[in-house]
Formats: structure tokens, C-alpha cells, sequence
């Protein structure tokens, strides 16, 4: 799959690209990011990328015409006819089914906005897609187009060293949170205090640590997002045991 992303700061991702356990997605080809410097295509002497709001106001706004020159340039290198995804406060949330769903695409161009928006115009004629990485306000659009990146290129074949891993993600396959994790030691020194791992974990009885495990992971599901409850449950994902774990469950 192939991303062409639209930016004035190209050099932002030169770090997501090349450390990490996702950059075999780059490096083996498996996710082809292209960068596009937004200041190539402005106007006049200084490259001009933005102006004053009609109608007065704050801050700047980028213009219609480069931000067209570059998708055309895009367009032109690109024989399929990939989405828009322009990244903004008032697009849907990215959630885990918007990435699973992308991670088997033909991938998109990615708008990265500045200032204090993008000339409407354009947007009206090419958007197709608009994307927002939570209820807060960023600078621009590289750091969610690099989160949109980082969790499509770690569903690709071999970009995990176990392939189970994503399976296991919250969100995943039930869409509730994940259960909490341990590792070594066993017995934590902390303060003057011995804190164990959980003794089902050392168990070796896989039965039971799957259950703990589920249990786990309905109850930091209940407590913190009920609403994963209520989707899971309403799409049959919840069992008979799970049912009564809930109801028996001191929120």
C-alpha cells in the first residue's frame, strides 16, 4: 500500500519512519510513504502556503491552489484512486475497525493541515475522508497522520515478531480494553514492599489464565469505558460467564 502525505514539515517524520518495531513496514515496502513538502508548490518568491481569513478572525489560512497543485502532482504519479484523509478536530475518531479496515487497503493521501484551518473550498472539491485523533487540539495534522501510520504498518505480515500480537490489542477482537500484563521477577522489590505477580499467571493452568485474563479484561472495561460493554453486548460478543461476572461486578 502506498501513503503520499501532504505537509509543510516533512522532516517530522523522518524519525517515524526509521525507529521502531514499524519500520520494517517501511523498509520492506509493505507501506510506501511518500512525503510531498507543501512549500514546493506555493506562491510567489516565498512560497507563499497561507493568507488571512475572509471575514477577519485569528490566525492563517492555508490556500486553495498549492495545496490543489500538489494533490494534481499526486494524482498524476498515482494510477489508482485512493481517498482523501484530511485530519481535523470535526472528522469521526480513528478507531481500531477504521485501521483494520485501512491496513488491508490500497492506502490514501493524507492532508496535513496548519494554521488555523484549510480554505474551505478545497476541501468541498477533493476531501473524502476526515479523520481526528481525539476531542483535543493539535498544531497540525503530522502528529495524527503519524498515529494512523504507526497503527496500520504494525497489522502488516511480519512487521511483529509474534503475529498474534495485534489480536490481543484492546479494541481487537472483542473491542473491550486489553487485561493487564506481568513479567519477571515474580516478586517485585518496591519501596519495602514485596509485590507478587498475580499466582494464576504462575499457575500453568491454561484454562483459568485465560479466564482471569477475560475477566480482567471486562472489569477495566466496565469501569473505565461502559460503552465498549454495551457494543460488545449488543453485537453478541459477551458470553454467559461474562454476563455474570458483570453482574456480579462492584462498579
Amino acid at each position: 500500500m502506498r501513503f503520499d502525505v501532504l505537509t509543510l514539515f516533512p522532516e517530522l517524520f523522518t524519525p517515524h519512519l526509521s525507529l521502531g518495531v514499524t519500520r520494517r513496514a517501511y523498509e520492506s515496502g509493505a507501506v510506501d510513504v511518500r512525503l510531498w513538502p507543501l512549500r514546493d508548490y506555493g506562491e510567489g518568491t516565498y512560497r507563499r502556503v497561507d493568507d488571512r481569513p475572509f471575514g477577519g478572525g485569528p490566525g492563517m489560512v492555508m490556500l486553495a491552489d498549492p495545496l490543489a497543485r500538489a494533490l494534481a502532482e499526486v494524482r498524476a504519479q498515482r494510477a489508482d484512486a485512493v481517498p482523501l484523509i484530511h485530519f481535523s478536530p470535526t472528522g469521526r475518531p480513528i478507531t481500531q475497525a477504521l485501521v483494520r479496515e485501512m491496513a488491508a487497503g490500497p492506502g490514501a493521501v493524507l492532508l496535513c493541515g496548519r494554521y488555523e484551518g484549510i480554505d474551505q473550498r478545497f476541501l468541498d472539491r477533493h476531501q473524502h475522508i476526515e479523520l481526528s485523533l481525539g476531542d483535543f487540539i493539535l498544531s497540525g495534522g503530522e502528529l495524527p497522520a503519524m498515529a494512523l501510520l504507526d497503527a496500520i504498518a504494525r497489522l502488516q505480515p511480519g512487521v511483529l515478531n509474534d503475529a498474534a500480537s495485534h489480536e490481543q490489542d484492546s479494541f481487537s477482537e472483542d473491542g473491550l480494553l486489553d487485561c493487564p500484563h506481568y513479567s519477571r521477577p515474580e516478586s517485585w522489590q518496591h519501596a519495602g514492599e514485596d509485590v507478587p505477580v498475580p499466582p494464576v499467571l504462575l499457575s500453568g493452568h491454561h484454562a483459568q489464565i485465560a479466564r482471569w485474563r477475560r475477566e480482567r479484561s471486562l472489569e477495566l472495561t466496565a469501569r473505565r469505558r461502559p460503552e465498549l460493554i454495551d457494543a460488545a453486548r449488543a453485537a453478541g460478543r459477551l458470553s454467559k460467564a461474562d454476563e455474570r461476572f458483570l453482574a456480579a461486578l462492584t462498579l
